[in-house]
Parts: structure tokens; sequence; C-alpha cells
């Protein structure tokens, strides 16, 4: 059966996560597909990661169609995912950030799903949202078809700890820009640039382990990195709307910290493209605004 199986490289980037990481390789090793090489690099965690790991060294061994180790001083996210990359043999990648939880039939449905369906550069699906160890948030999205210029103007649902890629896509575009903030949605940008689609699946795949460390949790830093990428693309003909999006984004997410200052946003939006304003993003928005979060 293993022979039949494409192989798919699952790649664990770990930083400071001493007290998730095993969870996560578990989750991996839990996969009912067989076919799977797994590489781990610890960033130069600070912690006793680097311990915990070796820990799980020998049930990898076991388990794994090849298994790779590797540890040494802090290079960052995107670094650390293309010196996996160069790594990589199998036909499939998917990146598991090391305090995240992937169920055990995740790989199986979406290699199916790609093998049937050759035109998709990725499929994803839905995410559960821990906290705390508890699941606090189960959605079970809708199936869904996204090219660039939906996930350009935000129109997408792409949880990046569901993703499996095609590996040969993700090398055609020299994997991930270092220079870059946010390198999930950049990523598939670049990938649905010149065609193709990506897609989210009728399934919960993962566990999103929501904490105070979340680089997601920075929006100030989130705000910067989304105008950093929307930039590369200026010459997009829905540059002014993707950027006025950007902007009801930010807007949503300090609604409930600053208020006032979310406003801000919102007339930054408008400023850039008025048509903001007929967007279910600006609906959903001024609704929250004046009848749930009344100033």
């Amino acid at each position: 059966m293993t022979e039949q199986q494409p192989l798919v490289s699952i790649v664990i980037p770990c930083y400071n996560h001493a007290q998730f990481v095993q969870e996560t390789i578990q989750s991996v090793i839990d996969q009912d597909y067989q076919n799977i090489e797994l590489i781990i690099i610890d960033d130069g965690s600070k912690d006793n990661s680097v311990e915990k790991i070796q820990e799980m060294i020998s049930a990898c061994e076991k388990r794994f169609k090849r298994f790779e180790f590797r540890h040494r001083p802090n290079k960052g996210l995107c670094a650390t995912l293309n010196e996996a990359l160069e790594w990589c043999e199998g036909e499939y990648f998917a990146p598991v950030a090391s305090d995240d939880l992937i169920k055990p039939y995740k790989t199986t449905i979406q290699v199916d799903f790609l093998l049937r369906n050759p035109s998709f550069i990725g499929a994803f699906g839905s995410a559960e949202l821990l906290s705390k160890g508890r699941t606090k948030q189960k959605v079970k999205r809708k199936y869904a078809e996204y090219d660039f210029n939906d996930i350009f103007l935000h129109k997408h649902y792409l949880p990046a700890c569901t993703q499996l890629l095609r590996l040969s896509r993700v090398k055609e575009i020299n994997g991930f820009k270092e220079h870059l903030i946010i390198e999930d949605w950049s990523m598939w940008l670049f990938l649905t640039d010149n065609g193709g689609k990506l897609v989210c699946l009728n399934e919960v795949f993962a566990s999103y382990r929501r904490h105070d460390s979340n680089i997601s949790a920075d929006l100030d830093i989130m705000l910067r990195g989304r105008l950093q990428i929307i930039n590369i693309f200026k010459d997009k003909e829905l540059y002014t709307l993707a950027k006025a999006n950007v902007m009801l984004v930010q807007g949503r997410d300090t609604l409930n910290t600053r208020k006032k200052g979310s406003i801000k946003f919102i007339l930054k939006a408008i400023v850039s493209n008025p048509r903001c304003i007929l967007t279910k993003s600006f609906l959903s928005y001024f609704v929250n605004i004046f009848f749930k979060n009344p100033l």
C-alpha cells in the first residue's frame, strides 16, 4: 500500500514550544496515511524544546519513511521552512506549527482529493480553536474554491495549519519570501498569481492553538505584514480594493480592544476604495460596532 501512495513531506518548524511540540509530533505519527517523511527543525529555541523532540526520535524513526531532525541558532520561520524545503523529497508539502495538532485522517483525504483533481495547487480544511487545552470554537466550513482575486481580497478561508500543497509548485516560486512578515498569505498569492486554485474541503483537519506568543495576536505587526504584501501587487486592478479590505480587517480585529481607533481604519478603507462599503466585511463591521459593541 505504501508503495502506491505519493510521499508526503510534513515539516514542523519549532521555536520555544516545549510544552506543545510532543503533542504535535504525535498527531503526525497518528496519521492514517502511511507514506510520510517528517522533517523537524528547531529554530534556536531557548526552552527545552530540543530535549522534548529528542525524546520522540525513536518513535519517529520507526513510524516514518524518512525522518530528519536538526537544531541550530535562530534564523526565523521563513528561513527555517526554506531550509526544510531543501530536504523535502515528497510530492506534497505540509508545514505544521509546533503548537498545532492535525487530525488522523487529514493527509489521506487531502492526497486523495489532489490526486483526483490535478488542477488544484493545494487543499485545506476547517480548523478548530484550542485555548488552554480546550476546544473553544469548532467550525466546519462548506466546500469552497479560491483563486488569486479571492485571496487578494480576503474572500477566503484557508487556515495555515490545514494546508497540503504540491511541493513542485512551492519550489517553482522559490519557497517562502524571507523578507515578508506573513509567510502563509503571501505564499498562497504567489502560488495562484498565474492561475490555479486552492480548495477548502468540508472537513475539520486541524486544531489551532491560541496563546499569547502567537504572532497573529500582535495586530500592529499583522497590519504591517498585510500592507507589505499588498504593495507587492500594486499593479493589480484590484489593488485599491484589496488595500481597503486590509483596513477593514484591521478595523474588525481592533474593535474589541480599541473601538474608537478601529473607526480610523474603516475611514482609511473608504478613502482607499469607496466600493468597500458594498462588501460583506463592511456590513459585518457596521453591525458589530453599532449594535453589538456600541461606543
